[in-house]
């Protein structure tokens, strides 16, 4: 049972898994940018036009790091787990801040985040994602799965 948990099935299932997180959250954050960049103002952490450039730039970094991630290219879990660390510091922020917002996790709008509005849920669903990188990095170190190099600086 223990040699299943650690089998190669389970380090991709669990890649594609976490990347379809990221993919969906990116591409629903993209279809609606402002709403997005509304959503990230309710945290009060940037000032003004920076709102809608994180609006934008953070969910095509989610979509290229679970692309990466699905193709497990070097440096996509890692760039996950900050990804993941920022996400948890900003809920964290609104949970110590009292707020009653949107987590902004998915599209805005999106059926989870206008039924709960909690901050202590989507806090709680990323520590499971970020245990799972540890599990990946975990599978990685003992069964010695490593990650693709980079496309464009792979030696040729």
């Amino acid at each position: 049972m223990l040699e299943k948990m650690m089998s190669k099935q389970v380090y991709f299932i669990l890649r594609c898994v976490l990347a379809a997180v990221f993919l969906y959250a990116g591409a629903g954050k993209l279809m609606d940018v402002q709403g997005f960049a509304t959503v990230i103002s309710g945290y009060g952490l940037l000032p003004g036009q920076l709102n809608y450039v994180a609006a934008v730039g953070l969910p095509l970094a989610e979509v290229v790091i679970a692309l990466g991630l699905l193709w497990d290219v070097k440096g996509s879990l890692f760039s996950y787990v900050l990804l993941l660390l920022m996400f948890m510091a900003v809920l964290a922020h609104g949970i110590n801040m009292g707020l009653d917002v949107d987590c902004g996790c998915f599209a805005p709008g999106d059926p989870e985040g206008e039924a709960y509005h909690s901050l202590r849920e989507a806090l709680l669903r990323d520590a499971v994602m970020l245990a799972a990188c540890g599990y990946l990095y975990f599978l990685r170190r003992v069964k010695g799965y490593r990650a693709r190099p980079v496309p464009m600086f792979a030696a040729r």
